[in-house]
């Protein structure tokens, strides 16, 4: 459908080389645009990118420290600038340090906001001028369940995705006259790296986890790439500021 086409639109997504970044890129491509897979790991991101290209897709692989704001503005510049504008961020680079709030030190708590709040705001900050030449923009922040629910081992983690919903609103607030949509997608537990590291230090998390989702089973990367095209598309032109759950259910539990 046309309405779902990204033909030629120039995408950037954060910690894209692995887990739901390239979910998220590969259904990009799958649309048709152009996709930066942005991260540290060269060599998983030239992975990614092999990926992609046998699906039919096109993207490449673009280094960039997210703590960085240096680093941010010439991953966000060097694309733009390539391609000759952007079109579509997804700011989904994020880690998380699992200690409780007693216990977690102010270097700790600095290294999990900057990587996963500060950098959105920076990618999202040095991207609006692109953007707001063009006419147009889709930014999709990635939160978590942790928006919503609270969790005494990721206090960092949990006020940085609080936070990623709130500045979404902010950024869509501010700019939806401009046309561009600013939406956040709020992942349950989805099976990736960072969470197989939770499950290892999390004892029951497994369990519980299954034993409230209504779907019955963690999510897949693989799950986010039709919201990822829906946001970064014509279809969400009157959608802006939405904070969506991409959960199996989880989140509607009492």
């Amino acid at each position: 459908m046309t309405l779902f086409d990204l033909s030629d639109r120039i995408a950037i997504v954060t910690g894209g080389n692995g887990g739901i970044g390239l979910g998220m890129a590969e259904g990009l491509a799958s649309a048709g645009a152009i996709v930066v897979l942005a991260g540290r790991n060269a060599e998983k991101g030239e992975a990614a990118v092999r990926r992609i290209a046998q699906a039919g897709g096109e993207a490449e692989f673009s280094e960039v420290d997210v703590t960085s704001e240096t680093s941010c503005r010439a991953l966000i510049d060097t694309a733009a600038g390539r391609h000759g504008r952007l079109d579509i961020l997804v700011n989904n680079a994020g880690i998380n340090i699992r200690k409780s709030p007693d216990i977690l030190s102010a270097a700790e708590w600095h290294t999990v906001i900057d990587t996963n709040l500060t950098s959105a705001f920076i990618c999202t900050h040095a991207a609006y001028p692109h953007m707001k030449r063009t006419g147009r923009g889709k930014i999709i922040n990635i939160g978590s369940m942790m928006s919503i629910f609270g969790a005494g081992f990721a206090p960092a983690y949990a006020a940085s995705k609080g936070g990623i919903v709130q500045f979404t609103r902010a950024c869509a607030t501010a700019w939806a006259k401009q046309n561009i949509q600013v939406n956040a997608v709020l992942p349950g537990w989805i099976d990736t790296d960072l969470t197989r590291g939770a499950r290892r230090e999390v004892v029951g998390l497994h369990e519980s986890v299954l034993a409230r989702t209504p779907a019955g089973r963690w999510g897949d990367p693989k799950d986010f790439a039709g919201i990822a095209v829906f946001l970064a598309s014509g279809a969400s032109d009157f959608v802006t500021g939405a904070a969506i759950p991409v959960d199996g259910g989880y989140s509607v539990q009492g």
